[in-house]
């Protein structure tokens, strides 16, 4: 007869406690792998600092989150994105509505940068060229590409016939990132209305008229520009713009060029032969 042994409390203690911090282990590495997943992926409704590339994938591979960026910004704008953030860990971005970006002259977010995840180089050159623009070597602030200002017509209060102007003043580029547009009140007849319109040639996404808008909810909100703007293509060309026509001209001596070098295999076309 087999007799049973006394079960012992502290093995059992001891196999529970592995059993515990095996599903620890496994719950921890569940979460990070969903925030790598994240990272790699990026998110396409962030604002990112000034400097920072146009491809929101790009920018958090270079990103090493240090932090450096937030520490040196004087108005508390920029935020190291916590688990409740809808984008990478530890990675720079703002929320306008709450503190836009003040356009800092010196930019000292972007010169704290240690990697090229925010490069003062990407705001040399601004994003409306003039027919005599110069050649750029200095970072200008208002050449910044943080995102474009969207309004939302159909709640804009200046739109439903009321006079407001809290975005156009807010913005630091006046009368070019927002300009106020008039338009005679056809239910009236004896007002106007004015309403603003955002220029995406100069708006550098600062948010400042995100954060003076007087509704419950923005009605003029701020994103980045490869979601809020679309692309024309380059088989379009605007003729009234020299810039844009000197590409025609472009377009043809590359055609020419093609048919130099291609025409000694036409010889039997030439009627030499």
């Amino acid at each position: 007869m087999k007799i049973q042994q006394p079960s012992n409390p502290k093995r059992r203690e001891a196999l529970l406690k592995i059993g515990q911090n095996a599903g620890f282990a496994l719950f921890g590495a569940f979460v990070w792998g969903a925030y790598v997943n994240v990272a790699k992926a990026g998110n396409g409704n962030i604002l990112r600092p000034p400097g920072a590339s146009k491809n929101d994938a790009e920018f958090i591979a270079s990103c090493i989150k240090c932090g450096l960026c937030v520490e040196s910004c004087p108005f508390y704008t920029l935020k190291l994105a916590t688990p409740n953030d809808d984008t990478a860990l530890g990675t720079p971005f703002f929320q306008p509505r709450k503190v836009p970006c003040h356009m800092c002259r010196d930019i000292p977010c972007t010169e704290a940068c240690p990697t090229d995840a925010l490069d003062l180089k990407r705001l040399y050159q601004p994003k409306k060229l003039e027919v005599d623009a110069l050649e750029h070597k200095e970072p200008d602030i208002n050449n910044a590409t943080m995102g474009v200002a969207i309004v939302d017509s159909k709640h804009c209060v200046a739109y439903a016939g009321i006079q407001c102007d809290a975005c156009y003043r807010a913005c630091p580029l006046l009368d070019k990132a927002i300009k106020l547009e008039y338009k005679r009140n056809e239910r009236t007849g004896k007002h106007g209305f004015l309403l603003p319109v955002v220029d995406s040639d100069y708006c550098t996404g600062c948010g400042m008229c995100e954060k003076a808008c007087v509704t419950e909810l923005p009605t003029i909100i701020v994103l980045p520009r490869s979601v809020a703007l679309g692309k024309m293509g380059t088989n379009y060309i605007k003729g009234w713009d020299s810039l844009d026509e000197n590409r025609l001209f472009e377009i043809k001596e590359q055609k020419n060029k093609k048919q130099k070098t291609s025409g000694s295999l036409d010889y039997l076309n030439d009627g030499d032969i």
